[in-house]
């Protein structure tokens, strides 16, 4: 009896459980950029990197967390690891640091836009947008942009978004981007965050033909992370004593974000979205190329990239 084979929308149940690729390539003087960085995901990814030889760039808003990783990733490498502090919360935070890594560093051979966070409630930032939405679209779009250049320059080089399955959660409402007008939902603010995020990775990779700078999206696994410890006791309680016990740690994104970064096989692969390191199609609300133009520009009114309406 042949085997069923499940529907695009399911394919990441079976991706979970598949056999991810690994690489064994060198990193060895490659300076690499990553928001993040000192904790869950991010801080996986430092790891793996500083075993390999990288220049790390740790892209933080707690200095005294970042110290902390940095220290621990000196003590058995040695590995060159440097802070630069960004508040992805703040786009003139972020803003500063693009301006502190383009003074600083000649050239930037990979970007990963790590830093995330998960929010049950609506809170807006002083720059008066959504949080969820600044922090994991808003801002690694504008850091992007803001370095876009100088990895231009730095070609070969990489941008990896750490995405999320969680886009599937929907929530983009191009007219109530800052849910003013409808009530706010966690699961689906977080899903549009991620969502905008990957039909803006779409545009990047058309944008970046032929430049010699890829760039992918990517879920990074079922892992252990502090995403949400920001919400309330009860949510905190929740993580940490039922949900944490189902996950895998994040040694395994780590991993993934290495093979994505480092593997030959990656040098020309762009504009594409990894479960872990397999190949995978997101929603069908992820791909509407019309409504990531539309996306595209909104971000770029609100970043101050370009001026409003």
């Amino acid at each position: 009896m042949p085997t069923r084979k499940l529907p695009d929308e399911l394919i990441f149940i079976a991706n979970r459980q598949a056999t991810q690729k690994t690489t064994a390539a060198s990193m060895a003087g490659k300076v690499c950029v990553v928001s993040g960085s000192t904790s869950g995901v991010g801080l996986a990814a430092v790891r793996r990197l500083a075993r390999a030889g990288a220049k790390i760039v740790m892209l933080c808003r707690n200095h005294g967390k970042a110290e902390a990783v940095q220290r621990e990733l000196l003590a058995p490498t040695n590995a060159p690891v440097e802070v630069v502090l960004a508040d992805f919360s703040d786009l003139a935070s972020v803003r500063a640091a693009a301006e502190v890594l383009l003074r600083d560093y000649p050239r930037i051979d990979v970007l990963i836009n790590s830093a995330g966070l998960f929010s049950t409630s609506r809170i807006i930032t002083g720059g008066g947008f959504e949080t969820v939405f600044c922090v994991n679209h808003l801002a690694p779009f504008l850091l992007t942009h803001l370095l876009l250049e100088r990895l231009r320059q730095s070609a070969p080089a990489r941008i990896i978004q750490v995405n999320s399955e969680g886009h599937r959660f929907g929530g983009l409402d191009l007219n109530d981007l800052n849910w003013e007008h409808r009530r706010y939902n966690g699961y689906r603010g977080y899903g549009a965050s991620k969502i905008a995020q990957l039909l803006t990775t779409w545009e990047f990779a058309d944008r970046l033909q032929g430049a010699g700078v890829t760039i992918n999206a990517m879920h990074p696994g079922d892992v252990r992370t502090n995403i949400g410890m920001n919400n309330g006791s009860l949510y905190r309680w929740f993580q940490r004593n039922v949900i944490w016990h189902i996950l895998k740690a994040p040694v395994i994104s780590g991993e993934a974000l290495y093979y994505l970064a480092a593997a030959p096989e990656m040098a020309d692969v762009s504009g594409r979205f990894f479960h872990l390191t397999i190949d995978e199609k997101p929603a069908a609300l992820a791909l509407d190329r019309k409504v990531g133009r539309l996306i595209w520009e909104s971000s770029m009114q609100m970043t101050g990239l370009t001026p409003g309406p």
